[in-house]
């Protein structure tokens, strides 16, 4: 019997795909994993029975990745999952900013003792008008799943779409309409385009990425979109830009007290995501990641481990290792399994972590666990059957 807490509330849809053999807990020193979506396990003690912990999304800057990794737990996210809820936000977004819809809205709503507002309509609609976004240049920054999703979107309203990323999947790229420039130099996306939309993961390398550099290539009629993380984007410089008259608007998906409230500053309350169909699938695709982890080993969409598939295991018992990435540790391993057959393995590594799958002819005894946990390097053992 596995056993599995939720920090957050996660979609029934998903919590249903745990068989009979999962049982939900609310302690966490029971627990062999951890659904979450956006509770902040930063501050968190996280037990040592935690072997798994699954994000209900794409982001895991709430999640401790190193430390997780330190300590044998894999991180898994959902990528791909709420793509076409984000997808479909950020085109809401390009409309809210190139006519004014909701100050056209507010405007209606506040003439219910007006007997002549329709009269009226014509008379002030003008002031709500705007341009249309077919035939506007779209810059793309990120390629991933929802990059692609937004790309082939915007050809089909007639937009010039302009992609930049670097480290395009082979996926990505065979998914991604022919008709889409393929930008090699992000500043070329700066320079041209009248609307941009940042898809990037925040790291190191990304935070800010949009800044003042970037601003400064901009045209006065651009419009920045931001629906994946606030950080991307140096919203001091992007104020200045919008109060300076370098730029038009700036839609952001992050509400915070330096940009709610600000002319031509466009804030939505979070809702990339939060579509039911996003949680939906964000929660089927955690589950199904935890349940292949736990009973068979395998590892797929992890963000602190390599992924790591052996399928099911037809052998007498299977194991896993996590260690550190360095030299010599399978010749290790094979030789504290000397006594038994190897009849499959897999080993990949990420960064300063590795983790070998080994399936053996025979069953594993307690000893030779000993034996392997005791190997300089080694993190965790595991043993899965």
């Amino acid at each position: 019997m596995y056993q599995y807490a939720c920090l957050n509330p996660i979609s029934p849809v998903g919590l249903e795909r745990f068989t009979d053999n999962y049982e939900k807990t609310e302690d966490l020193k029971k627990a062999d994993a951890i659904l979450v979506r956006s509770a902040n396990m930063h501050d968190m003690e996280i037990p040592e029975n935690v072997l798994a912990i699954a994000r209900a999304g794409a982001g895991v800057n709430n999640i401790p990745l190193e430390e997780c990794a330190e300590r044998g737990i894999v991180v898994f996210n959902t990528p791909g999952a709420n793509a076409n809820g984000v997808k479909e936000m950020v085109f809401a977004g390009m409309l809210l900013a190139a006519r004014d819809v909701v100050g056209g809205v507010n405007w209606v709503a506040a003439q219910t003792e007006n007997e002549n507002v329709a009269k009226d309509t014509e008379k002030v609609k003008k002031q709500f008008a705007g341009s249309e976004i077919s035939g506007k240049k779209l810059g793309i920054i990120g390629l991933g799943a929802i990059g692609v999703l937004v790309a082939n979107a915007a050809t089909h309203l007639g937009m010039e779409v302009y992609g930049y990323d670097p480290y395009i999947s082979v996926d990505a790229a065979w998914n991604l309409s022919r008709s889409i420039k393929h930008i090699n130099d992000v500043n070329e996306i700066y320079k041209q385009c009248d609307y941009i939309t940042i898809h990037v993961p925040l790291l190191d390398s990304t935070r800010e990425m949009i800044g003042q550099e970037a601003l400064d290539l901009m045209k006065p009629n651009t419009v920045i979109l931001n629906f994946a993380r606030d950080l991307l984007v140096d919203e001091d410089a992007v104020l200045k830009a919008l109060e300076e008259g370098k730029i038009k608007k700036y839609v952001t998906d992050f509400p915070n007290t330096k940009t709610v409230g600000k002319p031509g500053v466009i804030v939505t309350p979070h809702l990339g995501a939060s579509t039911e169909e996003s949680e939906d699938n964000c929660a089927v695709m955690a589950v199904k990641e935890i349940r292949d982890f736990l009973e068979n080993g395998n590892i797929r969409n992890s963000v602190n481990y390599a992924n790591c598939n052996l399928r099911t295991c037809e052998t007498a018992s299977r194991i896993a290792v996590y260690h550190k990435n360095v030299k010599s540790m399978i010749s290790k391993f094979t030789t504290v399994l000397s006594d038994t057959n190897i009849v499959n393995m897999g080993n990949t590594s990420r960064g300063a972590y590795a983790y070998t799958l080994l399936d053996l002819e025979d069953a594993i005894n307690e000893e030779t666990v000993k034996q392997l946990e005791a190997i300089d390097g080694v993190i965790r053992v595991r043993v899965i059957k």
